[in-house]
């Protein structure tokens, strides 16, 4: 141990020694001491709130912004701008009270009057928002966004006064203050919207009511956070987030390692190496309410028959995936994911490739003779990579069927499947809140996120009568019939694997948590003080 008293030849050696001990240690931060440094992997595509559709997007969201709720460390709906609330007439109204201490980056109070605007603003078939479906609980929602009505004062939000918000609902609806959670449902400022357009997001534009504020954005390179000194729930420890977009795993598990990040996630792990990382110190393994799916559009030829959807799925090894991904994946036929009701291991297509290779023969394609050349995309990872080329293989075994395959960019990629859509494409599916509906409503006929263009109007009345239920095993009930339509009678998805995130946190910095939703919160985020750090502090 160190002594602390010293004489001037003893401090010059204690100085040189600390030299040696930082230089020596890759997590070692002499400079910008309060900097945290994560990789985003990509270009976040949208910080619009009404607009973003992915993690991306939402991470960065999720630290420069905060709603009426979040959840807690067992995933209940806590207050944060929200004090408190009444559910009444049966869960059909519900009153938010607002706090008053709450404000804007320029000063200004967050009042009711900001959620409603924003509500409405995710309503508005102008903003052409694929998360609208989100709010359709609320009464004439729906149709406001499908144009029926125009006049969104009959919309089921509305301010009371500046710290009362009132919100009414068709039904009841177990689900919904965990709804509040999610990033859609932060409040907006109309005046910036309205002054900006497009551009309300830039750094110099924007305001925010989260723990960070949006300092710069180099767009495909770089994001930096600052320190929100007026956060009403105090300011955080970290002055500064760097937030790179770096797209090849190598690189940024290699940057980590060379203390130029401070926390990776599997979006920065290649898979060759997630074997050797689990032994690193700061290695976490998380399992999520994530699953990964391929999707067909249904109504291209010659996946308009669901004998040839079905003959797809049965020839799919799904063991396959924790094999070659090494990243803790659980095979999956169903699409509720483990740890949430409504998952059921029982339903969906097993593995038999007997019976897929006589439905396609039934289909009029005996041993993939005459089989049209079908495109399967996904956008360009590793792992990606590794899947696709996997089940072309199996679809080739089994069904004498050749798949082209097609990777694209992120953002290039969400363009081209709502313009362009590929016959097959890869997608996943976290939880925006802990509750089956979220990812059955994916598929409804008006989700704005269901790029399968199927529709099944028992489906989507079998989640309207789950989201009015409040006896799980009711429930339960109700969602085993609907999957049973998605994942085994029409099969518009192929459900594949669940998953489990890897991170890795640099041993220096504590009050990074992530959960089964992995949102990247990062305003407890702190530096650990060491004994380095409290010499140099001494020897200042």
């Amino acid at each position: 141990m160190f002594a602390l008293k010293t004489s001037k030849g003893r401090r010059a050696a204690f100085l040189l020694a600390l030299l040696i001990l930082c230089s020596c240690n890759p997590f070692a931060q002499t400079k910008n001491e309060k900097t945290f440094r994560v990789n985003l992997s990509t270009e976040p595509p949208s910080l619009d709130w009404s607009l973003a559709t992915d993690h991306v997007s939402f991470n960065v969201i999720a630290n420069l912004m905060v709603g009426l709720t979040e959840f807690d460390k067992s995933l209940k709906p806590a207050p944060v701008v929200a004090k408190s609330w009444d559910v009444l007439e049966g869960g059909k109204k519900i009153i938010f009270h607002l706090r008053d201490d709450v404000t804007w980056s320029d000063g200004q109070k967050v009042g009711a009057h900001d959620f409603e605007y924003s509500w409405k603003r995710l309503l508005n078939p102008k903003t052409a928002s694929e998360y609208a479906y989100i709010l359709f609980d609320l009464v004439n929602a729906e149709a406001y966004n499908q144009g029926k009505i125009t006049d969104d004062s009959l919309v089921g939000v509305k301010a009371k006064d500046d710290f009362t918000l009132e919100v009414r609902l068709n039904h009841p609806a177990s689900y919904f203050i965990a709804v509040t959670t999610f990033e859609v449902t932060y409040p907006q400022r109309r005046d910036i919207v309205e002054k900006f357009g497009t551009k309300w997001t830039e750094p110099d534009n924007i305001v925010t009511n989260g723990p960070f504020l949006l300092s710069s954005w180099k767009h495909e390179n770089e994001i930096q956070l600052k320190a929100n000194p007026n956060y009403f729930l105090g300011k955080p420890a970290i002055e500064r987030v760097e937030m790179a977009m770096v797209g090849e795993k190598s690189t940024a598990l290699a940057m980590y390692e060379r203390g130029r990040l401070d926390f990776i996630d599997n979006d920065s792990i290649p898979i060759f190496e997630k074997p050797r990382v689990t032994k690193l110190p700061g290695f976490k393994a998380v399992p999520q309410l994530r699953g990964y799916y391929y999707g067909f559009v249904i109504d291209r030829k010659p996946f308009d028959d669901v004998r040839v959807r079905k003959a797809f799925s049965l020839a799919i090894d799904r063991k396959v995936f924790p094999k070659i991904l090494h990243g803790g994946e659980r095979p999956a036929s169903c699409w509720i994911p483990p740890g949430m009701l409504g998952h059921n291991t029982k339903i969906g297509l097993s593995y038999n490739p007997p019976e897929a290779r006589r439905l396609l023969r039934e289909a009029g394609y005996p041993d993939g003779k005459g089989f049209p050349e079908v495109t399967l995309a996904y956008n360009t990872t590793e792992d990606h990579k590794i899947v696709a080329e996997a089940i072309q293989g199996m679809w080739k075994r089994n069904l004498g069927v050749l798949v082209r395959l097609d990777n694209q960019e992120w953002k290039v990629y969400l363009k081209k499947l709502h313009n362009d859509p590929p016959h097959i494409f890869r997608l996943g599916w976290g939880a925006d809140y802990p509750d089956p509906d979220n990812f059955m409503k994916l598929f409804t006929s008006v989700s704005g996120n269901n790029n399968t263009r199927w529709k099944n109007p028992r489906y989507d009345q079998l989640l309207e009568l789950a989201a009015g239920e409040f006896g799980e095993k009711k429930r339960q009930r109700l969602y085993d019939e609907a999957q049973r339509i998605l994942c085994e009678t029409d099969l518009p998805i192929l459900p594949l694997f669940t998953t489990t995130e890897y991170t890795i946190l640099n041993p220096r910095f504590t009050g990074l948590e992530l959960n089964s939703m992995a949102r990247l919160l990062l305003r407890d985020v702190k530096r650990k003080e060491n004994k380095l750090s409290a010499i140099r502090d001494q020897l200042k």
